[in-house]
Order: structure tokens, then sequence, then C-alpha cells
């Protein structure tokens, strides 16, 4: 079978992706499984940017069929924040529980009603030879008070779901993976990967 580089560390991400793609006919590595340590610097202006970044410069160094992706969250009440600074919103290093904090402390006094928010991923599936395609999914919420639920990563506490009446971070992986930006993305690449499975060209 041909082989799949999941281009990222980040270990409950990976989980998500080998649910999201166990069934297709590739063998998945992870960049620790290949001895892969370079971090490629997110320097671009917006999720897709990033994202494409990841994977072709990851593809590149690998000589593998790279899939790499960047998620963000981006509040209305703060002008569309903190989108693809998502994970460096709050400074560089800083733990989820710091993160969540400091969203919360820059909606202090926003009422429910304004509170709505959009998750939104982009899924960049790049050959050793620069040809990317991308993917995308979002899905909308609010974000709420304080944190619920020990699910998830990232702001996944604090993103909630009305029709669901719970926030990302109290579904099962299962649930998430139906509902979430990240699921919806990646059942777009699913398409794309099978298909390359088959004919290994653009």
């Amino acid at each position: 079978m041909p082989e799949l580089l999941l281009g990222t560390n980040n270990k409950a991400k990976v989980l998500e992706y080998r649910s999201l793609l166990e069934d297709l006919p590739y063998y998945l590595f992870t960049l620790a499984e290949r001895g892969i340590t370079t971090v490629v610097d997110e320097a671009g202006n917006s999720l897709e940017e990033n994202a494409r970044l990841k994977a072709v410069t990851l593809s590149a160094e690998s000589q593998l069929l790279t899939l790499a992706d960047d998620s963000g969250l981006e509040v209305d009440a703060l002008g569309g924040e903190p989108g693809p600074l998502s994970a460096r919103y709050a400074g560089e290093g800083a733990s989820d529980e710091v993160r969540i904090g400091f969203l919360l402390s820059r909606l202090d006094g926003v009422p429910w009603e304004k509170r709505t928010a959009m998750f939104r991923c982009i899924i960049a599936i790049a050959t050793p030879d620069g040809k990317v395609e991308l993917c995308a999914g979002e899905c909308p919420g609010f974000i709420t008070f304080e944190p619920r639920g020990a699910q998830g990563f990232g702001y996944d506490p604090v993103f909630y779901l009305p029709q669901l009446d719970k926030t990302m971070a109290e579904l099962s992986l299962d649930e998430k993976n139906r509902v979430s930006h990240r699921g919806q993305a990646a059942r777009k690449a699913y398409a794309v990967l099978k298909r390359l499975a088959v004919s290994l060209s653009w």
C-alpha cells in the first residue's frame, strides 16, 4: 500500500485523523515515526497558506504524500480573532488552559447572543513534487462563559454546539468527527486520497 505522512505532532489530532482515514488503503505515518523533527514556521496570513506551507515542506523533506492542516477559531465579537493565530493567541508555548482563559478574558462582558464563533479547518494534501489540493470544513457555534467537558483539545471546552446542547469537549470522538470542522474537511480529503490511491497522479 502507498504511504501517507500525517504532518502534525499533536497526538490528539493524530488520533482523530487515524479514525477519520482508517478505511483508506494507506500506511499512515506520523512525523515522529519517520524521525522528522522539522518545525514549519506558520508564517502565513491565512489557514490556507499555513496548511499548504506545512504540507509542501514536509512532503519535500519526507518524499511522501503528506497531509497537513491548519485550524482556527474565529470569534465574531473579536473581529474574527484569533483565526490563524489560534494556537499562539496567548503567546508561544501557552497551554490550552491558558489560551482558553485568555480568550474568555477578551470576551468578558459580551452577552450570549453575541458570542457566535466558527471553527474552520483547511487540509492540504501535497505530493513530493509540490502539487497540492486543499479541503475545507467549518463548524458554527458559540463561546461559553466557562469550560465544559474533558474530551478533545484546544478551544473545544468553550465551543458550544446548540444543535447538540454540548461543547465540543463533551462529545465522544465519533460524535466530534461527525460534526467538527476537521471531520468535514477530512471527509473531503478522504475522497481525494482514495482517488490518489488508485491513480497516484493528479
